[in-house]
């Protein structure tokens, strides 16, 4: 059965489109990544005051991680009811459970309060973040991918992506304006929980924004023909899940292998860099949170820059850009850092954040042209998110007990690098999906799931 044509969005519609998924997935990465900056800077004062200061950020990091630990099972969970329900629906409510919990966090009582009860009820919200997140990635990619002028999906794909500098770029500017205003000891006692308590006023913009915009026409016309044949041939469709294993396991593989260096990278640069920088070289928090804060705006400029030239040469030549580039850059990274030099330190964030949005940027439109509609949401979902919990979860916990093990950075380099190489091998077993009509997917996926069917037809009537 042929995908019903789906006519390509007025310009500004799609602009209005990308606009509602870069605001709401900039201010879930801000809330994602505000933890992450605060669990190096004060969470181990806050929340493990009996350990040694460095034991303290290992379980400030530990309970960081749990955030990804979730993120999988949002994936499935959003995956499954954004394939059937639609994008829209799914993207209000994970903006509304993120926001509600970067707001509780800013209004927590702290272990001197309560005692342990504190990391227990930290940890629980810090779970329903990444559940959040986990959901929100894939929608937020897709409405734009699934709006979107084909030629240029590349492009327009890549600003919801440019989300995650936005985020970490507000979340590190508002930290450093604090901590530049405020003593340590008043930023220690009250002044971190304002950052968390912005969260709140962000959510409602969001949630403006995001109601203003219409379901995905992509979308909509798998829905319409999914019901044509429930009631043609009385045909019920699978899980999303279930299709998405039986006939994408290997795209899976392939996103969770792409996102291992990716991951992995950004994560290190700019979270575990502000331990590093501040215990390791012994630089102020203020200067790493500045260098980081800088690294993130170049960051959020080049990754439309990097989705447009995906669109020009492929997916896949752009994102090995990125993962080797990344392995190329760990020794130099580091090598720079230890000069103790601010220039030094911005020079090594800002070329490893550029070479990371080689691989960000075309993976929201790579991995969205591996699915067809009805499983996109889950397959580009599960592939994403699965990896984060090898990947992103523990990368800065590693480096830090790295670091703590060796006192060296020489480890925490060889760690990133031998994920480059493993990105490295899964973009060579990827195919270039540049070209990829979306519709064309869904009629593929169509023939494969009306084969079984036809079979048993022929069978029964022979």
């Amino acid at each position: 059965m042929a995908a019903p044509e789906t006519a390509p969005p007025a310009p500004s519609s799609l602009k209005r489109i990308v606009a509602a998924s870069l605001i709401g997935t900039t201010i879930e990465w801000y809330d994602f990544f505000l933890y992450g900056s605060a669990a190096a800077l004060v969470f181990n004062e806050l929340f493990f005051p009996d350990e040694d200061p460095l034991v303290g950020t290992l379980l400030s990091f530990l309970t960081y991680a749990v955030g990804f630990a979730a993120r999988p099972l949002g994936a499935l969970v959003f995956g499954h009811y954004g394939d059937r329900l639609g994008r829209k629906k799914l993207l209000v409510l994970s903006l509304l459970m993120m926001g509600g919990a970067t707001f509780a966090i800013g209004l927590m009582p702290t272990h001197a309060t309560i005692g342990s009860a504190a990391p227990i009820l930290l940890t629980v919200l810090r779970l329903v973040q990444g559940f959040a997140l986990g959901g929100e990635w894939g929608g937020a990619v897709l409405l734009v991918s699934e709006h979107g002028d084909a030629k240029r999906r590349g492009f327009w794909a890549s600003w919801p992506q440019t989300g995650a500098p936005a985020g970490q770029l507000l979340a590190t500017g508002v930290l450093s304006a604090l901590t530049a205003l405020l003593s340590d000891a008043a930023f220690s006692s009250w002044g971190w929980r304002i950052p968390f308590l912005l969260s709140g006023v962000l959510v409602i913009v969001g949630l403006w924004i995001r109601l203003s915009v219409d379901e995905s026409p992509v979308f909509k016309a798998a829905l319409a023909q999914a019901e044509q044949r429930k009631a043609e041939a009385d045909q019920v469709e699978k899980m999303p899940v279930v299709a998405v294993l039986r006939h994408h396991w290997r795209d899976v593989l392939i996103a969770m292998g792409a996102r291992m260096a990716e991951n992995i990278s950004y994560y290190v640069i700019t979270a575990f860099i502000l331990v590093y920088a501040t215990t390791a070289v012994d630089m102020s928090k203020q200067t790493a949170l500045n260098a980081v804060l800088i690294g993130s705006a170049v960051h959020f400029a080049v990754i439309p820059l990097w989705g447009a030239l995906s669109d020009r040469i492929g997916r896949r030549p752009v994102y090995l850009i990125g993962a080797i580039g990344v392995g190329a850059w760990m020794f130099p990274f580091f090598a720079l850092i230890d000069t103790a030099g601010f220039g030094a330190l911005l020079l090594a964030v800002t070329v490893g954040l550029v070479l990371h949005g080689a691989m960000y940027a075309p993976q929201a439109a790579f991995f969205s042209e591996m699915f067809a509609t009805r499983m996109r949401y889950s397959g580009a979902s599960i592939g994403a998110q699965f990896s984060s919990v090898a990947a992103g979860a523990p990368a800065p916990l590693i480096a830090t007990a790295l670091l703590a093990d060796y006192d060296s950075s020489t480890p925490i380099a060889l760690y990133v690098i031998a994920a480059a190489l493993l990105t490295v091998v899964a973009i060579a077993c990827a195919r270039e999906t540049r070209e990829r009509d979306l519709t064309t997917l869904d009629t593929a996926a169509d023939e494969v799931e009306d084969a079984p069917a036809t079979a048993a037809a022929d069978a029964r009537t022979a």
